[in-house]
């Protein structure tokens, strides 16, 4: 448990900050889950639209910290590298 006055604020902070970071987590996963099913149903136009809207969520989460740089770069590469092979 947190003693010091510096410490107590510490932890309401991280707890703050774990709300915001949870959410843009989930935000990213439901563009990511978008792009998937997209995908799934073999439609290049939709699974080229859905990958428009999911790399800017990823590579905000990445710019803000949820996620790691390379990450994000991995992700969207592969999910880029699939919308390609579905629609060529």
């Amino acid at each position: 448990m947190a003693n010091t006055k510096s410490a107590k604020k510490a932890t309401r902070v991280i707890a703050r900050r774990t709300e915001v970071n949870k959410s843009r987590r989930t935000h990213m996963r439901t563009y990511l889950r978008g792009v998937e099913e997209a995908l799934a149903s073999g439609d290049g136009k939709k699974a080229q639209e859905a990958l428009a809207a999911a790399e800017p969520k990823i590579m905000r989460a990445a710019q803000k910290g949820v996620i790691h740089r390379n990450t994000a770069s991995r992700k969207v590469a592969r999910l880029a590298k699939r919308v390609r092979q579905l629609a060529g």
